[in-house]
């Protein structure tokens, strides 16, 4: 597996802000390239299937209801150590903990209400990329 793309998801409350715009462009002002993006209304089962790592956890039910509230932005970025480097430029979770200049610092309205989502692994980039892009030779 390769470290060159990572996977990114802005969120419902980002979109429906207009904050998606000043996102991308921090997005590529972070050197990464945006290999592929679309915009997709995730239903409930879509939701619940990517976020099942989470299941049983207490915020599990709000996370899905928050996702599905609108519309999301899906994207495979491209660069060099993607999945470290886009850590870095999203931030903390906790917008609170998260340093300044970052995405999460910049945008987010909670923790779950973070503005963006970035894959936390390599392993973990393929498998939600898969998710939203099957039909991507990425790899």
């Amino acid at each position: 597996m390769t470290g060159d793309f990572t996977f990114s998801i802005i969120k419902p409350n980002a979109v429906r802000t207009g904050k998606a715009g000043p996102i991308l462009s921090m997005i590529n002002e972070g050197g990464f390239e945006i290999s592929a993006m679309r915009m997709v209304r995730m239903t409930q089962q879509q939701a619940e299937s990517f976020y099942v790592v989470h299941k049983g956890k207490p915020f599990f039910e709000s996370l899905i209801e928050f996702m599905i509230s609108g519309p999301v932005i899906v994207m495979l970025l491209k660069r060099e150590n993607a999945v470290e480097e886009f850590r870095k430029l999203i931030g903390a979770t906790d917008p609170s903990k998260a340093e300044q200049g970052t995405i999460r610092k910049t945008f987010a309205v909670s923790v779950q209400m973070n503005a963006v989502h970035g894959s936390d692994t390599v392993e973990n980039a393929h498998r939600e990329a898969n998710f939203f892009f099957p039909e991507k030779d990425r790899f």
